[in-house]
Formats: C-alpha cells, sequence, structure tokens
C-alpha cells in the first residue's frame, strides 16, 4: 500500500524537493530548525552525520520512547 507524507515542515527549504531517500542522507542540517552548529555539535558528540544517523540513533530512540510514553500514561 502507497504511503505519502508531506514533509516539507521538518525540511530546510533547501531539501523540500528532495526525495526521502535524498533526504535520509543528506546532513542533519537539512532539517528545518538545525543549523550546521547543531550539526557539528551532534557529530561531536553522537557520531551522528546524516538524517539518518539520528533517526537511528539509539539515544535518541530512547528518549523518543520514554517521552512517547509518558505522553501516553499523561506523565509529560
Amino acid at each position: 500500500m502507497p504511503v505519502s507524507a508531506n514533509l516539507d515542515t521538518v525540511r530546510d527549504k533547501e531539501w523540500e524537493n528532495k526525495s526521502l531517500e535524498e533526504v535520509i542522507k543528506a546532513p542533519v542540517s537539512a532539517l528545518a530548525g538545525v543549523s550546521e552548529g547543531d550539526a557539528t555539535a551532534l557529530q561531536q558528540a553522537f557520531h551522528v552525520k546524516t538524517v539518518g544517523d539520528l533517526g537511528r540513533n539509539k539515544y535518541f530512540r530512547a528518549a523518543q520512547a520514554l517521552a512517547l510514553l509518558a505522553e501516553s500514561t499523561g506523565k509529560k
């Protein structure tokens, strides 16, 4: 089943017309609101270079899981 999603609000303007595959391989700064300085800090702290690296990072996944669990139990 085909799935579609509008990702324009989470991508930097330069990356709005790129495919999902291109964005996953893009530097973290391709995400809207992530500066080059932020990208450098993520690389130094967590060895995150791409959007895909960020999405697969075990610390970010754990934090997201905990935040979602807290939301679902009303303990934001």
